[in-house]
């Protein structure tokens, strides 16, 4: 039997203590120019990120009008038309406001698709050599989507959320949320028109994706 010392008990009292999970931190009033919301800030412990929900409204606990939006720190802040993200993101807020209650989490650490911010702007550049996203991906040995949303199922349950209407054309979130326990009634398109920018990859997404993105079918192919 190995004799167990002081300093190992420290070192296991540290170990059993670490905190996982998610965990409530704040919460703030956030008016904004889409309307009234409460910052709910969480802290994952698993990874170490910083999340935020914009709560708006009663929300209750089903059929709850929700966003998952993963952090872009290119289209939500600088306006890129590389993607459709930024759109996403303020067409979602809308949506909440005009629906009077609903979710949108903020879900930082996924950048990229959850590569990060350098790596996304490598594959950016191999995108304007020709390569898709996917493929620029994996050029540069990294996973095609790398996002998990643990942490989103971890926050809906914390705000008392049992089911969601998802805004998401992605049915992997809804597979994922549905695979943490959180279910999915239905899911709520969120079609931004395309433009000359974004057109091929909003179709790598439809086509090596399977994201569900039918308004494309009204944009010709040669454009």
């Amino acid at each position: 039997m190995t004799e167990t010392t002081g300093a190992n008990l420290g070192v296991l009292g540290k170990k059993s203590s670490r905190r996982s999970g998610v965990e409530r931190v704040v919460n703030a009033p956030l008016p904004t120019v889409y309307g009234q919301f409460q910052a709910i800030g969480y802290l994952d412990h698993d990874r170490g990120d910083e999340q935020v929900a914009l709560v708006h409204g009663d929300i209750g606990t089903e059929n709850v009008l929700t966003r998952l939006h993963s952090e872009c720190l290119t289209g939500d802040a600088f306006g890129s038309r590389h993607c459709e993200c930024g759109d996403q993101l303020e067409a979602a807020l809308r949506a909440v406001v005009a629906e009077g209650s609903g979710i949108v989490v903020y879900l930082r650490g996924h950048e990229g698709r959850g590569i990060g911010l350098l790596a996304k702007l490598r594959a950016m550049a191999l995108q304007a050599e020709g390569l898709d996203t996917v493929e620029a991906n994996l050029a540069l040995g990294l996973p095609v989507d790398a996002r998990d949303y643990g942490v989103a199922a971890g926050i809906l349950r914390d705000l008392g959320v049992r089911s969601v209407r998802l805004m998401s054309n992605n049915p992997r979130k809804r597979e994922a949320l549905v695979r943490h326990g959180v279910q999915v009634a239905e899911q709520v398109p969120l079609l931004i028109e395309p433009c000359e920018s974004n057109i091929t990859y909003l179709r790598t997404k439809r086509e090596r994706m399977d994201h569900v993105l039918p308004h494309l079918d009204a944009v010709a192919h040669g454009s």
